[in-house]
């Protein structure tokens, strides 16, 4: 298939509002059709990019689910996040133009290519896509602020509540359930990501479902008591 084939345009698509900017004039949507270069489908467990890969472009998630991680100086790979649909991949090649991590797809997915040339060029005639990236910027220094917190800070059921209400939080965001999601990455990945051992992620799911606040069957986990979730993460720190 020819990358005009599967060419898709922004104006149509309906993860439009969470990665495009808001507000566009009908001739800015058309120059932003001309953004998107081409889709790439990425098999389950291959990468998207790796460390050191040359950076050319910004990936935004059209399906799918991707983990990033580095490996550490004992050859561990660390999970630095979570990636779904509606978000955008690639900004740590901006400061060297080469990728400074993996980002691996958690299960088959699709992603448009905006070659980062384009964008720059794009952002001269059109400041809100300048605004726009800024923001994304912007929301990926606040993120690694809420995760140096989690990890900084937070008790093991401090760290698994919020990583649930997190989860949760942006999936009800693209129209999922605001109580049930499929976890993509395994218990292993969450320890990873959360700065935790395995068994102490297993543990943790155990206490919550025992408590009545999930019910988890395998990867399928419902929140029964969202409250109590909150509370867990907002509990006063004991002196």
């Amino acid at each position: 298939m020819t990358p005009q084939a599967i060419k898709v345009a922004c104006s149509n698509c309906n993860l439009r509002e969470l990665c495009m900017p808001m507000g566009l004039s009908g001739d800015d949507l058309g120059k932003l059709d001309d953004l998107v270069a081409l889709r790439r489908k990425i098999k389950r467990g291959t990468p998207l990019f790796s460390n050191g890969d040359k950076f050319t472009a910004f990936y935004a998630i059209r399906t799918g689910f991707f983990k990033t991680c580095v490996a550490t100086e004992d050859g561990r790979d660390q999970v630095t996040g979570f990636q779904m649909a509606g978000e955008i991949m690639g900004l740590d090649g901006i400061v060297g133009d080469r990728h400074t991590c993996d980002a691996i797809a958690l299960e088959d997915a699709e992603v448009c290519v905006m070659p980062y040339e384009r964008i720059e060029d794009l952002s001269r005639e059109v400041p809100a896509l300048q605004t726009h990236v800024h923001k994304i910027m912007s929301r990926e220094i606040v993120r690694e602020h809420g995760v140096m917190l989690l990890l900084g800070s937070m008790r093991a059921e401090e760290r698994l509540a919020a990583f649930l209400l997190n989860l949760v939080q942006r999936l009800h965001a693209r129209g999922f359930s605001s109580s049930e999601l499929v976890l993509r990455m395994t218990r292993e990945e969450i320890g990873s990501y959360l700065g935790l051992k395995l068994e102490t992620v297993s543990r943790t799911f155990s206490k919550f479902a025992d408590d009545g606040i999930v019910e988890v069957k395998q990867r399928h986990v419902r929140i029964l008591d969202t409250e109590a979730l909150r509370a867990i993460v907002n509990a006063p720190a004991c002196n």
